[in-house]
């Protein structure tokens, strides 16, 4: 389906997309037009996004600093933010609900294994008329870009039956198609993967892949919010959701 599509279909069911602007359009033009208050900032890790005067955010993550810097070697050397709040991003089990006035998801929602799941537990605890900040590298234009996209019902399954029936074959197609693997090195590379738990690119989309799966997200679950602004930029698609204030639903 086309993003143009989507979009009307968006419009329709009664949220809006901001057409993008012409030319390029930095993060913190974007932050400082909708993120204010208080709120919290989800996998950060070395590039946390620059708030706005005034906003102040709180960083979550699974793993503290020192943990994280053991699990991902990589990134050793990097100036890691070290988390206030430990708990799986996916859930924020530990997040009052209506208590936040944004949440910054920036290049994490594919990272969870039930990404459905995770948009509603940030809208969860959002306060009516607060707002998530939501970008997602485009699949296209990364190293993404030789998998398969991640389908509707693909989805929908992990959030109705959970990810396990999935786990597995994300983490081949990664070892395989990311890593580069023989069949053979990427069997073994997955059993690895599993082990430790780590955290791939469980899902992968283009602009409208990503937009279907909002649309259906807002309309088939208990996350309200219209879809404020849409912008491609570079390699990655950046929305705002405004989460549904009473006198919406």
């Amino acid at each position: 389906m086309s993003l143009e599509r989507i979009a009307r279909r968006l419009r329709l069911g009664g949220a809006t997309v901001a057409e993008s602007p012409k030319g390029p359009l930095e993060r913190g033009d974007i932050a400082a037009r909708y993120i204010s208050g208080d709120g919290i900032e989800i996998g950060a890790l070395h590039n946390p996004l620059p708030l706005p005067t005034g906003a102040r955010a709180r960083y979550v993550d699974r793993l503290s600093a020192a943990d994280l810097r053991k699990h991902y070697p990589e990134l050793a050397a990097a100036p890691l933010v070290d988390p206030e709040i430990l708990d799986d991003g996916e859930r924020l089990a530990t997040v009052a609900d209506a208590s936040q006035d944004f949440v910054i998801a920036n290049h994490i929602l594919e990272h969870f294994e039930n990404p459905i799941r995770a948009v509603q537990s940030m809208m969860r605890v959002l306060k009516p008329g607060g707002v998530l900040y939501l970008a997602v590298p485009d699949m296209r234009r990364t190293f993404d870009r030789r998998r398969p996209s991640t389908s509707l019902d693909h989805t929908i399954r992990d959030y109705r039956e959970g990810p396990v029936w999935s786990r597995r074959s994300a983490y081949m197609e990664w070892a395989t198609l990311v890593d580069g693997l023989s069949p053979e090195d990427a069997a073994r590379q997955a059993d690895h993967y599993m082990e430790i738990g780590y955290s791939i690119h469980f899902h992968a989309w283009p602009a409208h892949g990503l937009m279907e799966m909002l649309l259906w997200t807002a309309r088939e679950t208990s996350a309200r919010f219209d879809i404020e602004f849409f912008a491609a930029r570079e390699e990655e698609n950046l929305f705002i959701l405004r989460k549904a204030v009473a006198s919406d639903l």
